[in-house]
């Protein structure tokens, strides 16, 4: 019993730390870069970053059991309807270990742009995330424009700002 309760500990502790709510500015990927492209299994079929030439792409990799990702959700959504007609592309890319976490997520907070799944964590290994959520906005030529670690109402109004940039051909 105490073994089991150790490792659910270690698990919570592990999984605190990999969850950040503040900025962070160590990537893997260089601002100007080409993103990398993914394809992944979504909530309504494959997901895939190629298909979005020639959109500003938000691409937020983010996790259930992480609590500023619960607020970035809600956000994303906001963003995805606000600027959708201009042109803005949101895909969130979950890295629970089990998909059905995310299912459970999203069937309370449901979203209105494009989940893809990746269990095995390729992709944020990809995209050199440290952290949950981490973000990439992407512009409309491919190449990163931004990326931020974290999520708070402050960050929002923050990334908010770079995306109305991208889209207005700004950055």
């Amino acid at each position: 019993m105490k073994t089991i309760r150790w490792k659910k500990l270690r698990l919570l502790l592990l999984a605190s730390l990999f969850c950040f709510s503040v900025t962070g500015t160590s990537y893997a990927l260089e601002t100007g870069s080409q993103a990398p492209d993914f394809q992944l299994p979504g909530a309504q079929g494959t997901v895939m970053l190629s298909k979005t030439a020639g959109s500003v792409v938000y691409v937020d990799f983010w996790a259930s059991w992480c609590g500023p990702c619960k607020q970035s959700l809600p956000w994303m959504n906001a963003m995805q309807d606000k600027y959708r007609s201009q042109g803005l592309q949101i895909i969130g890319v979950n890295v629970d270990a089990k998909s059905e976490d995310a299912r459970k997520f999203l069937a309370q907070t449901p979203a209105h742009f494009a989940v893809a799944f990746d269990p095995n964590g390729a992709t944020p290994r990809q995209y050199g995330v440290k952290g949950m959520p981490t973000s990439f906005l992407i512009g409309r030529n491919g190449k990163i424009i931004f990326q931020h670690l974290g999520f708070n109402a402050a960050a929002g109004e923050t990334l908010e700002k770079e995306i109305k940039a991208a889209l207005e051909g700004k950055k």
